[in-house]
């Protein structure tokens, strides 16, 4: 379902990461699907996977060609969100920005909105809640 609602965007070189992957996988067609699950250190873990057609119920956000599916359950936990693309000395990704995450842990993949802390499961990272930007 298109509505139009611009909930979540991604940055110039997070369209153009995705848009080369999509053509070097032959699916240019096919859209990022970005997704919250219950669990990870802080409560709630990002996901992210291609899907070739949108599910009933998704929101369809289109920036320049590429798109991005989000399912009902993420919505409200990835509005407002940027995802971006980037390079460090460990490897390149995909990340989301999150300003709906109220604490996250150093590994980078989970996140609290709030109220999440009977999810929670622990990474081994030792590190301290304090991020909102999440890496996938």
């Amino acid at each position: 379902m298109e509505t139009g609602l611009i909930m979540i965007s991604m940055t110039t070189e997070a369209v153009g990461q995705l848009r080369e992957f999509l053509v070097e996988q032959g699916t240019p067609d096919h859209a990022l699907r970005v997704f919250v699950a219950p669990g990870g250190c802080s409560g709630l873990q990002y996901g992210m996977t291609i899907d070739e057609v949108a599910d009933d119920g998704d929101e369809v956000v289109e920036t320049d060609g590429v798109k991005v599916l989000v399912d009902n359950f993420s919505v409200m936990y990835l509005e407002g969100a940027e995802i971006d693309y980037v390079n460090s000395l460990m490897g390149g990704g995909f990340t989301v920005s999150n300003p709906n995450a109220v604490a996250g842990c150093a590994c980078g993949h989970s996140f609290d909105a709030g109220g999440n802390a009977g999810t929670a499961q622990g990474c081994g990272s030792g590190a301290s809640a304090g991020t909102a930007a999440g890496r996938v």
